[in-house]
């Protein structure tokens, strides 16, 4: 069975099990959370769609670990003018683990 979520903007696709990087949730190492906008849920060949989420479906989910990504450099240079600027970005991210997918059926 898997199932696609929305978290931080961002969409996912998830089955259980799997370990997965999403955008910085504000909640402690070892806790619970519960993934509650679910796009699609499918198993074999059976679908369901949302319009726009799946009614009485969830995903559930432990944190494992909060990080950051790579750092990313960004350059904007203007040839010949004498202008040039650096700059860097490391994104914050949280590891869960998906612990199951929970249909209204």
């Amino acid at each position: 069975m898997y199932a696609v979520i929305v978290s931080g903007g961002k969409q996912y696709r998830v089955k259980e099990g799997q370990f997965l990087n999403v955008a910085k949730i504000e909640q402690e190492t070892g806790s619970t959370i519960k993934f509650e906008e679910i796009l699609l849920v499918g198993e074999g060949d059976t679908v369901t769609l949302g319009a726009p989420f799946v009614q009485g479906c969830k995903v559930t989910a432990i944190i494992e670990d909060h990080g950051r990504e790579d750092k990313i450099r960004i350059i904007k240079m203007r040839r010949r003018k004498h202008y040039m600027r650096r700059m860097g970005h490391r994104q914050w991210y949280t590891k869960v683990r998906i612990t199951g997918i929970e249909t209204a059926a």
